[in-house]
């Protein structure tokens, strides 16, 4: 994992922004710890142009623009850094894809961008990231400081 002020820095996957402006959820709670920690500087974070992308698409394909907004501008501002994904990206995602049964494409995308820049924790709802291969998921509920 790269460090960054000597804190580790985790890829940030959008189902964490979208449970904590979401309905009532057995994850909204523990997503809105971590996005506290996140806010207070406690975890470090990065994302993707995918993981943008992706947010926006779901808020703005159910005419709720507004959470959309927020939910980019949350994206936006809490991560150090957001990856572009890469022809190079793609290709890798192509492998996960052949090499990683049930596996979706959008979660190969993001492993993708996340192996080829060297970080190797995600903090995610989504146990599809459990069989990638150098990928440490780290679920919001299990969260410890």
């Amino acid at each position: 994992m790269e460090a960054t002020n000597d804190r580790p820095l985790f890829f940030l996957d959008a189902n964490i922004i979208m449970y904590c402006l979401g309905a009532e959820h057995p994850l909204k709670a523990p997503c809105l710890r971590v996005l506290e920690q996140i806010r207070d500087g406690r975890i470090h974070v990065c994302t993707s142009t995918e993981i943008q992308q992706e947010t926006l698409h779901r808020y703005y394909r159910q005419k709720q623009q507004e959470v959309g907004d927020k939910a980019y501008r949350l994206l936006t501002d809490l991560c150090y850094v957001v990856y572009p994904v890469t022809p190079a990206d793609m290709e890798r995602a192509f492998s996960i894809l052949h090499e990683v049964p049930d596996v979706n494409v959008r979660d190969a995308v993001h492993a993708a961008v996340m192996l080829n820049n060297g970080l190797t924790h995600i903090l995610s709802a989504d146990d599809h990231f459990d069989r990638i291969a150098g990928i440490t998921r780290v679920a919001p509920e299990t969260w410890q400081p």
